[in-house]
């Protein structure tokens, strides 16, 4: 019991932590993505941005930890949906390391182009086109795709098992389903990611891992549930 009450609370943690570090990292990255001058304003702000990545970086340790910590418990309820939601986790992983990745190179490309002292932008500007829309691609995959997919099978499980109450888990249903279709209608050129629309598409998945993320802090798992499973399988 006591096990199962340590895993809620570190799920909570990282969930409240991957929240921080994701709206921090990319509020840092405004000179060098938002900005019209960021060839220049990128090397001016380096110390900002390289902290933009190290909060990425720790998003990127959140996300994994809280499928991995999860695991134990989800897979005595469906141990095949357990496996390929840390397995997707790791995906979303890896697709956000490589927005960093390409954040970092167009920190290099600002600061060659700040030390070049040229007149000549087209060839900074067009290596920084691609490496902008690499991030913007990863940024659209990993927190948009891949969440949807992965809040979707923990949440399936949650409602199954009834780990937490069902209003947390149809509220991450739905949520997930809402940001999946908003990361087609984001692919199809319907509307940018940080758009009115996209913010309405999301609510629902960011308050469903809020409230997931209090509720296991306070509460944590239903014990009642687990004891239940486990007098089953004896």
């Amino acid at each position: 019991m006591n096990s199962n009450k340590k895993a809620a609370k570190m799920v909570g943690i990282l969930f409240l932590l991957a929240a921080f570090t994701a709206v921090i990292g990319l509020n840092l990255y405004n000179p060098i993505l938002k900005d019209p001058d960021y060839l220049l304003k990128g090397a001016e702000h380096a110390n900002q941005v390289i902290l933009g990545a190290v909060m990425e970086l720790i998003l990127v340790v959140s996300v994994v930890g809280t499928a991995t910590t999860m695991f134990p418990i989800l897979r005595k309820y469906n141990e095949t949906i357990a496996l390929w939601h840390v397995c997707f986790r790791f995906l979303e992983g890896v697709i956000i390391t490589v927005g960093v990745i390409s954040v970092l190179s167009l920190l290099t490309l600002s600061r060659e182009f700040v030390a070049a002292g040229t007149y000549d932008t087209s060839a900074f500007q067009a290596s920084g086109t691609v490496l902008k829309a690499v991030h913007d691609w990863t940024f659209m995959l990993g927190p948009l795709f891949m969440l949807g997919i992965n809040t979707l099978m923990y949440s399936y499980i949650f409602y199954k098992s009834k780990l937490v109450p069902r209003f947390i888990s149809i509220l991450g249903i739905t949520g997930a389903i809402l940001v999946f279709i908003c990361a087609l209608l984001v692919m199809f050129g319907v509307f940018p990611q940080i758009s009115f629309w996209g913010a309405i598409f999301a609510i629902p998945v960011a308050a469903n891992e809020m409230i997931l993320a209090v509720w296991l802090l306070i509460k944590g798992f239903n014990e009642s549930a687990i004891s239940s499973l486990s007098a089953k399988s004896k």
